[in-house]
């Protein structure tokens, strides 16, 4: 266990899959729920520029793409609706429009960078995070690219766009490994966010399809019964469902493999009873008497008594079981179970997981 004070840190993007590398088996149930943070909104309009730079440098890993950034809620409460953003500086002050999707271009001006200006929102602080988006356009549906995940890591790194800091410690700690280089681990501590809350992820390189384990998804919160102390830290707080961490450095998945997402919905009416049941492409199998679409929720409790169950604030619940409950270890088998808001059983996913680079 990493100590306390160096926890916070890996948590600039929730790094708890990371910190559970033993847990004691017959955890309890883990119910999320946001709480406040304490990081400012606005952003250095210099480091930003910076990351422009190196997109440039190294679009090769997304030839096709170009760079956005992104604004996303951290509260229940943040109004995401008529954001205005400005570059502030001494000065100088430029407003930045903002698409629909809460994304936008940063326009390069020199007197604003020799100012060290700020990128600043008209939102209190700690109310959002930010991300670079970088997608390659025509893919199908529920699906990334990627090389352009490799490079949107690369870029958020280098333009700063982390700062979940709570002490000095925190920070010194910090400067050390908040560079893009850290992105080229196996297991980067860099949180993606998808557009719909996940059941499943999924990466895909000609016949080769393997989908990752749950300790990847939701920010590694299935593994760490103290998530809820340290998700304030995390710009997670209202995307767990969400969220989820890539392999980026295991260069035997290509920047061209397709990352595959298969969302917590089923047919896109989270739960309406008889709503067509869909299977994982992981997996056809069922655990024990558990079928999708006709058991309920005290039929799992009785089946799978030693799985650790995570609540969203959404109604949905995923419960996870694996031969050996007390380790992440990717390489074991794991059974996952999805229960809908209404108590039935929505999906099931049964197999061996993604385990690491061959």
């Amino acid at each position: 266990m990493l100590p306390r004070a160096i926890l916070s840190f890996v948590l600039m993007s929730l790094s708890a899959a990371a910190l559970a590398q033993t847990r004691a088996p017959g955890l309890p149930p883990v119910a999320i729920s946001a709480q406040a943070n304490r990081d400012p909104v606005e952003k250095s309009y210099r480091k930003m520029i910076r990351g422009m730079d190196l997109f440039e440098r190294e679009r090769a890993l997304a030839p096709s793409a170009p760079l956005r950034f992104k604004l996303l809620p951290r509260h229940r409460d943040t109004d995401m609706r008529n954001i205005r953003l400005d570059v502030v500086g001494n000065t100088v002050e430029t407003r930045v429009p903002i698409a629909a999707d809460d994304t936008f271009v940063l326009q390069r001006d020199r007197l604003a960078f020799d100012e060290d200006a700020q990128v600043v929102p008209n939102r209190k602080a700690r109310s959002m995070t930010w991300r670079t988006e970088i997608r390659t356009p025509g893919l199908p549906p529920q699906t990334r690219r990627l090389g352009d995940l490799r490079l949107e890591c690369r870029v958020g790194m280098e333009a700063g766009l982390f700062s979940n800091r709570r002490n000095l410690l925190d920070r010194i700690f910090g400067a050390l490994v908040d560079t893009p280089d850290m992105c080229s681990r196996t297991d980067p501590l860099y949180l993606f966010f998808s557009d719909q809350p996940l059941f499943s992820v999924s990466l895909v390189a000609g016949q080769r399809r393997e989908f990752l384990p749950v300790g990847r998804l939701y920010a590694g919160a299935s593994d760490d019964p103290e998530i809820n102390l340290v998700l304030p830290y995390c710009d997670c707080e209202v995307l767990l469902d969400r969220s989820f961490f890539l392999p980026l450095g295991d260069t035997s998945w290509p920047d061209d493999t397709l990352v595959e997402f298969e969302p917590m919905a089923v047919s896109g009416v989270p739960g309406v009873p008889g709503a067509a049941v869909e299977a994982s492409p992981a997996a056809s199998e069922v655990v024990g008497a558990i079928v999708p679409g006709r058991s309920m929720r005290a039929e799992v409790v009785v089946a799978l008594p030693k799985a650790r169950m995570l609540r969203f604030d959404s109604g949905y619940e995923v419960w996870v079981e694996r031969d050996r409950p007390e380790s992440r270890e990717p390489a074991l088998p794991e059974r996952v179970i999805l229960i809908d808001p209404a108590g039935v059983v929505a999906k099931v996913r049964v197999g061996l997981p993604y385990a690491g680079k061959r």
